[in-house]
């Protein structure tokens, strides 16, 4: 599979089957993505990965402390999360899209609850990777950007060997229950969940591929016009 396969033909999956993932495979994964620049090589990242009877725990874990109304703790923090404008609009936009894949109506809150909830549940993917930095780092400004790509490498990764994920927050947001069922030490800082498996190509949802603004709008090219 070659480069342009991987990056125009990914998207986010978010259904997946329960068959295992070899730990050779992932820690072939986590080789091709830990290549992924750091700022001037602090390679601030660390990975759990867990399955099996610890990952259901924390799934039970997420699910009761969300269903109780327990507020979320997820622990990197930079300020308010609340898109407005063309942001909004866009993840409005891929919420219809992944609803109408789905078929579940805008009236429908039991079913729209449910979904929320499997984000909460790793999306029930057979493996999660949690994503951590070092706490000695705590504040710095290149460590986010470190973990944000070493992250979509290792998502990439996956790919190119057949495997679907997902980024997510929701998998973290209550970070009590994923630190001591994943045993994360106190010196590391959880950033980010991955859901990894292997891809349920029957799940509606799988088929969605987000939009994309143009390079039109994105980029602005100084002095090629000479």
């Amino acid at each position: 599979m070659d480069y342009d396969e991987v990056i125009l033909g990914r998207r986010s999956i978010r259904g997946f089957t329960p068959d295992p993932v070899p730990r050779e495979l992932i820690e072939e994964i986590l080789a091709l993505a830990m290549r992924a620049p750091s700022s001037m090589n602090t390679q601030p990242w660390n990975f759990h990965v867990i399955t099996g009877e610890p990952l259901d725990r924390i799934r039970a874990g997420n699910t009761e402390r969300n269903l109780a109304g327990v507020p979320h703790s997820r622990e990197f923090r930079t300020g308010a999360e609340k898109f407005t404008g063309t942001h909004r609009e866009r993840q409005v936009q891929v919420a219809k899209q992944l609803f109408g894949a789905m078929g579940i109506a805008r009236d429908n809150t039991e079913m729209r609850h449910d979904w929320v909830l499997r984000g909460f549940r790793q999306f029930d993917a057979p493996v999660c990777v949690i994503v951590t930095y070092d706490r000695i780092l705590d504040g710095s400004d290149d460590t986010p950007f470190d973990c944000g790509a070493v992250s979509t490498a290792l998502v990439n990764a996956a790919w190119s060997r057949g495997l679907g994920a997902v980024i997510n927050s929701q998998g973290i947001m209550q970070s009590p229950v994923v630190r001591e069922h994943a045993g994360i030490p106190d010196d590391q800082v959880i950033m980010k969940s991955i859901a990894l498996g292997w891809p349920d190509h029957s799940f509606p949802a799988n088929a969605v591929v987000s939009e994309r603004k143009s390079v039109e709008e994105a980029a602005t090219f100084v002095g090629f016009e000479h």
